[in-house]
């Protein structure tokens, strides 16, 4: 069946009118029917309180961010503080089981102060005394900002200080009198994708439009950003510019004025601290007479790099298995950590004059799956680690390199693992590839309920980690919860992400489809019992199973998805993804994406399971277009599509603790309704934090 590539063939174009009155006419409609359809009964109401009190814990860990003052920083929400306060106490108050906080700044307070509804969107301080700052304030959890400096001793906003007024934003602090800037500052200083393309150095007291033009990209690059690194005695100012999602160009600024490329490949990573400079090519580098593999972590000196030499020196180079997840500097030492089949280790390397030391980063169980939280380069060698599974709570360790490891919290239990197991297995996909899945429930359980998660894109790698809401919602009731990771993340490197970018895109979907059917292989659920879900990215992949594998899956769930894959890149952000999908208006890449493109292959003959679209009016990432077009086409085909869009909450689909309590009890209700409510099972009892009970495994 031919596709047309011409728009006016729509139908529904008029639905991507974001707030244009038929449009919003069919979103309260839609709305309406599926509230009514699924909130209100007491099974609802039961588990969007659960929910809630999951959110709302006072015993959850407030996981701290270092900023270089010693003081451990937070941004708290909970029942009384839906928007949050952002905080900050010392170590020895942290240490405490109900520290005393210095709150910083009242969201709440503000917003109903100023008749705004402020979703906190991040700050920068200004070192070293960390003062003054840059508030980064959302409306309805968008991505697009306000910024507002703010004086940390006062407590205000400072009168005349810098301000910019609601555009995708970013900033940098380069002394106390200029900033960095990229934002909307009219007609042309955007790319194509929506992002800053000039590179602005700002003065105190200036108006915005007489800063100094500095750096610019193309329109068609995604986006051009400038940054200060302030570390005493390494100070240097970078500009670079985004050509795609993977691919950069950067350079250092002298104090003369010039640009000096930095001549590391375009798609590669890189990062400088003090004299050292970090490169993780995604592809094969040659350099001399080696060839360093994509996905390897290489060392040198970065006055020696710029000056010519390319003696660098291997840190981690990936094999089948193993790949690297991360790397963070403390003031000394060097952490890795790598991933062996999804399994997480860390690592601590010390550079000195005979090569690299490596040793294992104390303060993580050889069973848990471990996360760096935080590290403070400029001060110390202390470091936050992270451990938990899919059952065990987290636990947060302060740990100093060379020195001991204490623990300073332990996150509440919410649901009992009791009978619960984790297990790994492989499936195989429809090419041979094998595709490592986790499964979570009862083993001795007989073919249930199942509730199938993946993503599959832009390198992102889906690793253990526990979840309270899916623990009670699902789990509890005798659901079993499986996280597949497919192609396209990063959880074996650039080589598992590149086997599903752009023509290859389907792989990532056999690989999903691989994982459905052998869960149904082994007996852990049936078709007419497995429901799947994701979001964005990984709300496209759902698309992509209700169109393609219809009769796999009982049930889908997609929460601000990509649909469209024909006019992706004309909305929002969508044209910095071109990289990761391709383009629609060349014939050749078009060829490949109207193949999946799930809009465009709606058919009215065949039966596919019920799927609920969720997403966001303040979504500016994935235009809510995607999933209001999707659902009419479904809608007028006959099919069972359940549409819910809230009013703000950006690309999370929620702006606070109470929204998405409605949102994920809404997302199970219409689960359990589909995949048989029936049977389900009553909870196994909640236990908190003062009754944890041990618990074995991931």
């Amino acid at each position: 069946m031919a596709i047309s590539t011409d728009d006016s063939c729509d139908p529904y174009l008029w639905l991507e009118d974001l707030d244009g009155p038929e449009a919003a006419t069919w979103v309260r409609d839609r709305n309406a029917e599926t509230v009514a359809a699924l909130t209100g009964g007491p099974a609802f109401v039961a588990r969007q309180a659960e929910i809630r009190q999951v959110l709302d814990a006072d015993d959850r860990i407030p996981y701290p961010g270092w900023r270089g003052d010693g003081f451990y920083y937070d941004l708290w929400r909970d029942a009384a503080h839906p928007r949050g306060l952002w905080r900050r106490t010392t170590l020895d108050q942290y240490r405490r089981s109900e520290p005393e906080w210095d709150v910083l700044l009242d969201l709440d307070a503000l917003a109903e102060r100023e008749g705004e509804n402020w979703v906190w969107g991040g700050v920068a301080t200004l070192p070293p005394q960390h003062r003054r700052c840059l508030v980064s304030l959302s409306r309805g959890g968008a991505d697009a900002v306000v910024v507002r400096e703010y004086d940390l001793a006062d407590r205000t906003f400072v009168d005349g200080g810098f301000t910019v007024a609601e555009a995708k934003t970013d900033v940098c602090w380069i002394d106390a009198d200029h900033i960095w800037i990229g934002t909307d500052v009219g007609p042309g200083s955007l790319t194509d994708s929506g992002y800053p393309r000039v590179v602005l150095r700002w003065r105190r007291g200036t108006p915005l439009t007489d800063a100094e033009v500095v750096f610019e990209a193309s329109t068609v690059d995604v986006g051009a950003y400038g940054w200060r690194d302030s570390t005493p005695g390494f100070e240097r100012d970078f500009v670079s510019r985004s050509l795609d999602f993977y691919r950069s160009e950067s350079f250092l600024l002298t104090g003369a004025g010039q640009r000096v490329r930095i001549p590391v490949p375009e798609d590669a990573e890189w990062g400088v601290c003090r004299e050292w400079l970090l490169v993780q090519p995604r592809t094969p580098w040659p350099v001399g007479d080696l060839t360093h593999p994509a996905g390897a972590l290489l060392a040198i000196r970065f006055d020696d790099f710029l000056a010519g030499s390319r003696d660098l020196d291997v840190l981690f180079r990936p094999d089948e298995h193993t790949s690297l997840g991360g790397s963070a500097w403390t003031r000394n030492h060097l952490i890795l950590t790598t991933l062996t089949d999804v399994r997480s280790r860390l690592e601590v390397l010390t550079p000195g004059e005979h090569g690299w030391r490596r040793a294992p980063l104390p303060g993580v169980p050889a069973d848990e799956q471990g996360c760096l939280v935080e590290t403070d380069p400029e001060r110390d060698d202390a470091y936050l680690v992270a451990s938990e599974g899919f059952l065990q709570p987290a636990t947060l360790r302060l740990g100093q390199v060379g020195g001991g490891v204490e623990t300073l919290k332990r996150a509440p239990a919410f649901f009992d693992p009791g009978r619960l197991a984790v297990r790994q297995f492989f499936a195989t996909s429809a090419d041979g590839t094998r595709v490592p899945y986790f499964v979570v429930g009862d083993p001795a359980a007989p073919a249930g309920p199942t509730l199938l998660h993946g993503y599959g894109g832009f390198e992102v790698s889906l690793t253990p980690g526990y979840d309270g809401i899916v623990g009670r919602g699902w789990l509890a009731r005798g659901g079993t919860y499986v996280v597949a990771n497919i192609r396209g993340g990063g959880e074996y490197g650039p080589r598992w992400h590149r086997a599903a970018l752009r023509e290859h895109r389907p792989k990532a979907y056999a690989d999903f489809a691989a994982v459905a059917s052998d869960l149904v292989s082994r007996g852990i659920t049936t078709p007419a019992m497995l429901g799947v879900e994701g979001g964005s990215n990984g709300g496209l992949l759902m698309g992509a199973m209700l169109t393609r594998y219809p009769s796999l899956v009982g049930a889908v769930v997609a929460n601000v998805p990509l649909l469209d894959m024909r006019r992706y890149h004309r909305l929002l952000a969508g044209a910095s993804w071109i990289a990761e999908y391709g383009d629609p208006d060349v014939p050749e890449d078009w060829a490949y994406l109207r193949e999946y493109s799930p809009y465009h292959n709606v058919r009215r003959e065949v039966r596919y399971p019920p799927v609920l679209f969720v997403t966001s009016t303040r979504d500016d990432r994935v235009h809510p277009g995607h999933a209001r077009k999707m659902t009419a086409r479904l809608r007028e085909h006959g099919h069972d599509v359940s549409y819910y869009e809230n009013v703000e909450g950006g690309h999370g689909a929620a702006a606070n603790n109470e929204q998405r309590a409605f949102i994920e009890a809404m997302s199970l209700e219409f689960l359990w309704r589909k995949l048989g409510s029936s049977q389900m099972v009553p909870p196994r009892q909640s236990i908190r934090s003062d009754d944890r009970a041990p618990v074995a495994g991931q």
